[in-house]
C-alpha cells in the first residue's frame, strides 16, 4: 500500500488508495505477443478504433456518451433558465436557496459525470480485451491532443473538451499495463486523409466512409487511420511509410467487431428515446382528443409509451 487519501467530489466523498497490483499472467504461448501491433485512433463518435497491419479489427461506438453530453448541456440550460428569476442578488450567494440549488447542482454534474467516466473505462476495457484476444503485445496510439492548442469557436472548443483526450489515452494505458501490454504515442497527423493503397493524400472525408479518387480505394475512415498509426513508429513524425500494402486488407475487408459502450446511460437499450426528453407525439394526440376525434393509432405495432428516441439509433430514409 502507498498511499490512500479522502477525495470529495459532487457532494459526496472518495477513497483513492494507491497500491501495487501484479500484471497479469499467461499460460505459455497464449499472452500477448510483444511483435503483433496493433494502431489505436482516438475520436469523438468512435473513441477507440483498433486495426492492426493485418488481422481483424474493432470499433466502439461512442454516440452514447456524446448524446450524454449534450443531454447534460440542454438540462443545464433549461435548469438555469428556470431559476433565472428567482435568483438571489449579487450580496445574496450566501443564501439558504441558494446553496440549496447550488447543491442540487453539484448532485446532478457529478452523476452525469460518472456515468461519462464509466463508459469511458467500459470502452477501455473493450479494447484491452480485445487486444489479448488478438494476442497484440503493442498498442501504437495516435496522440491528437495538438488540436486542442487551436482556437477552433466557442462551439468546437466545447467539444474537445468534452472528447477528454488525455483521460482517454491515461485509462487505456493504465488497463493496458496491468495486462502486460505496451503503449507507445505516435503523431497521428494525416492518418484519416491518407490513402493506405496509393499513399496519395486525399481531402478528409466528412462522413465515416473513405475513398480514395486515385486508386479507388475504400474503407472505413477510423480504421484506414488505426491501419497507419500501426506502421508508424514513436518519435518518427507524421512521415507515412512507402508502401502500408499490409494495412489495405484490414479496413477494406476485414473482420471488424463493432461495440457499445455506455450501456448503462438513459436512453440506450430497448427504448428508441431518452426517457428525459418529452415524447413528440403527445401534442398529436391531445389535439384529436380535443376535437372529438380518435386518438392517433401506432402503425405496425408501434406503442404510445412514453419512450425516447435512442441516441445510437440512426433511421435509414423511409424507415420507420
Amino acid at each position: 500500500m502507498r498511499s490512500v487519501t479522502l477525495l470529495s467530489e459532487g457532494g459526496r466523498l472518495f477513497l483513492d488508495v494507491t497500491a501495487e497490483i501484479p500484471v497479469a499472467e499467461y499460460k505459455p504461448g497464449c499472452g500477448p505477443d510483444p511483435g503483433r501491433m496493433a494502431g489505436v485512433d482516438l475520436g469523438v463518435i468512435h473513441p477507440y478504433a483498433v486495426a492492426g497491419p493485418a488481422g481483424p479489427a474493432l470499433l466502439v461506438s461512442g454516440r452514447a456518451i456524446r448524446a450524454e453530453h449534450r443531454q447534460h448541456l440542454a438540462d443545464t440550460k433549461k435548469r438555469r433558465r428556470a431559476v433565472a428569476g428567482r435568483a438571489p442578488a449579487k450580496g445574496q450567494r450566501g443564501s439558504r436557496r441558494w446553496r440549496r440549488y447550488r447543491r442540487r447542482a453539484r448532485l446532478v454534474e457529478g452523476r452525469r459525470r460518472r456515468r461519462v467516466r464509466q463508459a469511458q473505462h467500459e470502452a477501455a476495457k473493450t479494447v484491452i480485451g480485445w487486444a489479448i484476444a488478438q494476442r497484440v503485445g503493442t498498442l501504437r496510439v495516435g496522440d491528437p491532443r495538438g488540436v486542442l492548442d487551436i482556437q477552433a469557436g466557442r462551439r468546437h472548443n466545447l467539444r474537445l473538451r468534452q472528447w477528454q483526450i488525455g483521460h482517454l489515452i491515461r485509462i487505456l494505458h493504465d488497463k493496458a499495463t496491468l495486462a502486460g501490454i505496451r503503449v507507445d504515442l505516435v503523431d497521428e497527423r494525416g492518418t484519416s486523409s491518407t490513402c493506405p493503397a496509393c499513399v496519395r493524400r486525399i481531402p478528409k472525408p466528412s462522413g465515416r466512409v473513405l475513398t480514395c479518387r486515385y486508386c479507388g480505394f475504400s474503407g472505413h475512415r477510423d480504421l484506414v487511420a488505426a491501419a497507419i498509426i500501426a506502421t508508424r513508429t514513436p518519435g518518427g513524425g507524421p512521415a507515412t511509410p512507402p508502401t502500408p500494402a499490409a494495412a489495405v486488407p484490414v479496413v477494406s475487408g476485414g473482420v471488424v467487431t463493432h461495440r457499445r459502450a455506455g450501456r448503462h446511460l438513459p436512453g440506450v437499450g430497448r427504448s428508441r428515446r431518452d426517457p428525459r426528453r418529452p415524447p413528440q407525439h403527445l401534442g398529436r394526440c391531445a389535439g384529436r382528443l380535443a376535437s372529438g376525434g380518435p386518438p392517433h393509432q401506432p402503425h405496425d405495432g408501434e406503442s404510445l409509451a412514453v419512450t425516447g428516441e435512442d441516441p445510437q439509433h440512426h433511421r435509414k430514409p423511409g424507415e420507420r
